[in-house]
């Protein structure tokens, strides 16, 4: 029997990377080769552009329910490749398949999606009496250009994307430079099952991101990534009056308070700082601790940080991965450094393995608990976006909060106790989008996401999510 004649499977990998040329991308837990990924040019995302534009009028055309039916089935499409999506993103990324991780991530996508699909947004009645009817609208905006970063590249590409397409938009989509191939995987998928050009990824480098700023047929900009990237985009954007939303930095606080119970809290404490390695914006990055406490909480810490193995991320045993790229290793081992030298306390890590330092092997940092550390050094007031925590001890609570509220960052924060009331006593006096309690950075597709201060405006998730990529149109009778 031959098999000469027999079609072979084409794996997702190789229907979307460049077939020569481009540009490697490299795991950053091995340094090996994942792929290649393509490069547009400024005439390629022109091109793209047009081509959601063209496609836009006929997709908003489809009913509400067509589109949200459509959502759905892209939800399906990618239960049916999650696990190789998932280690691609693994690979690529370089965060490991288990714990909240990329198996976790590619699930996020797909309830991302189903939850978006099943958000009402019917027009709101806004007058409705003698003096007559007014109702509020939400239309489509046109094109949308949605800017990931390389952190959750899947997941909050949904977040972009679900949304977008829910109110009549398309999509032009720019990857980040570090993570290609894991965007340009998730479209693939999300295209077998969407209209044609409803959905366009334009890989490439930062040129590609300003010319889809600059972009006259780009109706709105949606960035998640740094601040500085954000003030230029928000000054590049305000040429065409392009509405935006802007997911920028963080450096989270989180105040545990002194009726807390600390064998209780140490697991969520830390994975509220560790989830991702570190490496999310609205992790928690400095945690303030009270006296009282101060000794059991940094031992309970380490206690449950000495049980999470950091390796390779598809080995199965693994929950913590590589830092993604080197110039980020940097930026956590100049903090990590500055912070010995300023005499502060290395409970645990803080020791990089030579070869690493060396710029050979992976961009592993190990996990790293800091104590006894001033409230404005570096580590403290810079966001460090990897595997360190530090911890800084309080006296006074009114003091940790002025402390807490001192950046010009406010993403998200926490506040940990015993205590219901004492607790949302002290989250109403905190400066940031969101405060959880007894928890860090737990997102849900149903309630409303965004920064306050520097880490950017506009909403996300939820029908308030929705209104952000829509055009408010008022009819009055």
């Amino acid at each position: 029997m031959t098999t000469q004649n027999v079609p072979q499977k084409v794996s997702l990998l190789e229907r979307i990377q460049s077939a020569s040329g481009g540009r490697e991308i490299l795991d950053p837990a091995t340094g090996e080769v994942v792929g290649r990924a393509p490069e547009a040019t400024e005439k390629d995302l022109d091109a793209a552009v047009a081509r959601a534009k063209a496609a836009q009028p006929g997709w908003a055309a489809r009913s509400d329910d067509d589109r949200a039916g459509l959502l759905n089935a892209a939800a399906e499409a990618i239960e049916a490749h999650a696990e190789e999506l998932a280690v691609l993103l693994s690979r690529e990324q370089g965060k490991p398949l288990n714990g909240p991780n990329a198996r976790f991530e590619v699930g996020a996508c797909v309830a991302w999606l189903r939850a978006t699909a099943s958000f009402p947004m019917d027009p709101e009645v806004i007058v409705d009496d003698e003096s007559g009817r007014a109702e509020l609208h939400h239309r489509p905006l046109g094109v949308i250009g949605a800017i990931g970063p390389w952190n959750w590249p899947m997941m909050i590409s949904i977040w972009q994307i679900a949304p977008s397409l829910r109110m009549g938009n398309t999509v032009v989509i720019k990857p980040s430079g570090y993570t290609p191939l894991s965007v340009l995987g998730l479209v693939d998928v999300l295209n077998t099952v969407l209209d044609a050009d409803v959905l366009i990824a334009v890989p490439g480098r930062g040129d590609i991101g300003d010319r889809l700023t600059r972009h006259p047929d780009i109706a709105k900009i949606m960035f998640t990534g740094s601040t500085p990237t954000g003030k230029k985009i928000i000054a590049a954007a305000s040429e065409t009056v392009k509405r935006l939303t802007m997911e920028l930095g963080g450096n989270d606080a989180g105040i545990v308070l002194d009726d807390a119970d600390p064998a209780a809290i140490a697991e969520d404490l830390f994975w509220g700082a560790f989830i991702n390695t570190g490496q999310t914006c609205a992790a928690m990055k400095r945690l303030y601790v009270p006296d009282a406490l101060y000794d059991q909480v940094c031992q309970a810490l380490v206690e449950v940080a000495q049980q999470m193995p950091m390796g390779v991320g598809l080995e199965e045993a693994n929950v913590l991965g590589p830092v993604q790229n080197r110039a980020q290793w940097e930026i956590v081992d100049r903090l990590v450094t500055a912070a010995k030298e300023s005499g502060a306390r290395i409970l645990l890590g803080g020791d990089p393995d030579p070869q690493v330092v060396a710029g050979r092997g992976g961009h592993f940092y190990p996990t790293t608990l800091v104590a006894d550390i001033d409230p404005d050094n570096p580590l403290v007031v810079e966001e460090q976006f990897g595997p360190v925590l530090p911890i800084i001890r309080y006296t006074d609570l009114d003091q940790a909060i002025t402390d807490a509220n001192s950046l010009e960052v406010g993403l998200g924060s926490s506040v940990w106790s015993s205590d219901l009331g004492r607790a949302r006593a002290v989250a109403a006096q905190l400066e940031a989008g969101t405060t959880w309690i007894n928890k860090h950075g737990a997102v849900d597709p149903r309630v409303p996401f965004g920064g306050a201060k520097e880490s950017g405006f506009g909403l996300e998730f939820g029908t308030h999510g929705l209104r952000e990529v829509s055009q408010p149109h008022v009819i009055s009778w």
